[in-house]
């Protein structure tokens, strides 16, 4: 069977192998049986493992978008009495700040122009003056702007002062290779749509083991509860709510295929295409919002010409009619659209891409 292959260049979800297309198709299953159980065990085994957290880490998958493990964390790990320091440079450390309001949940943020890179000195300071803060949230790849924040240092900040750190790694887990051990972060959170190049509809959340009875005393969420998530599933081999069956089967082959290709050749195949991207973008013209000490190296925010025929939309639709998906700005400091590499993309993929854009350029006449 075989399906049109779309090159989706939006920071997820992401293009997908056709052998991951085709583990959505599998017998129907009741996902209380034992079979399924031992699918979801391995999973859940896996997935800490490929942040490099073996033995001090567990995980539990939620049946939602990735904003649902975001929600599931910070409801989870800040305690009544706890406090929240959102690091908020792009749109999805203000989506944390939405979280953490939404349960009333105490916090402050060190908020900067989307797009400015954090000052660790500033985070430190801000540490200091208020002593009630017990948590920390940052994102690790802002796909806002295409920046990789400095999550290493920010998280030794934080242990310094006694203060568990939260990571979104929604868009570079499985991509960026990432050490949980040298972090020391209590929480990351990722979803199976992105660099992992799986399906949508999961998201999971890996924790410090030593965390659950602080996880059991904090619980707000009925649906999003860590704690009751971990103790249903390790008690039953299930998880408490109806999973997404076909979604679990297209992400165990996902991982399947991730633990073959290796973290290094992953990230290798990453770095290639963007570096194919960013060198065929700057030959056509075109600048970046970021420089390039800053970039992820999985996405570029790339600044929108000044050609006053320019035209987001036009260009999309040109592009889309075309088999390749790009999108558009979310608030950066500068006007932009975005590109990212992420999902089963290769150099022949991405030389494409750039012929195809090449000749939309001429054919619109755009100064750049």
């Amino acid at each position: 069977m075989q399906v049109k292959r779309n090159i989706l260049l939006n920071p997820g979800p992401a293009t997908t192998s056709l052998t991951v297309k085709h583990s959505l198709v599998v017998p129907d299953i009741c996902p209380r049986e034992a079979e399924f159980g031992e699918i979801l065990t391995w999973i859940t085994r896996v997935l800490p493992e490929i942040a490099h957290g073996e033995n001090d880490y567990s995980s539990v998958l939620f049946g939602a978008s990735g904003t649902g493990g975001l929600e599931a964390a910070i409801s989870s790990a800040v305690p009544e009495n706890g406090k929240l320091l959102i690091i908020e440079n792009g749109a999805y450390g203000t989506r944390m700040v939405q979280i953490a309001n939404t349960y009333r949940i105490p916090n402050t943020s060190y908020q900067l122009p989307y797009g400015d890179y954090p000052d660790l000195a500033e985070i430190e300071k801000i540490i200091k003056q208020d002593p009630s803060i017990t948590h920390l949230a940052v994102v690790h790849h802002e796909t806002t702007t295409g920046m990789l924040n400095p999550v290493q240092e920010i998280c030794q900040i934080a242990l310094n002062n006694s203060i568990e750190v939260i990571v979104d790694a929604m868009s570079s887990y499985a991509g960026i290779p990432i050490n949980l051990k040298k972090w020391g972060a209590g929480y990351l959170v990722a979803s199976s749509n992105k660099c992992i190049q799986g399906m949508p509809g999961l998201t999971f959340v890996i924790f410090k083991k030593n965390l659950l009875n602080t996880l059991q005393e904090n619980r707000r969420s009925f649906y999003f509860d860590i704690f009751n998530q971990y103790q249903g599933f390790n008690n039953t081999g299930q998880m408490p709510f109806t999973p997404p069956v076909q979604v679990v089967y297209s992400l165990k082959q996902a991982l399947n295929e991730y633990l073959k290709e290796t973290e290094a050749g992953r990230w290798t195949r990453y770095q290639q295409n963007w570096h194919i991207l960013y060198r065929g973008l700057t030959r056509l013209g075109f600048s970046f919002l970021l420089p390039i000490e800053q970039q992820s190296k999985i996405l570029l925010a790339v600044l929108d010409p000044e050609d006053p025929s320019y035209c987001f939309q036009d260009m999309h639709d040109y592009l889309y009619n075309r088999g390749f998906t790009i999108y558009p700005g979310k608030g950066a400091k500068q006007k932009t659209f975005r590109l990212a590499i992420i999902g089963d993309l290769y150099p022949s993929d991405l030389n494409s891409f750039l012929e195809t854009l090449e000749t939309y350029i001429a054919v619109r006449e755009l100064k750049l």
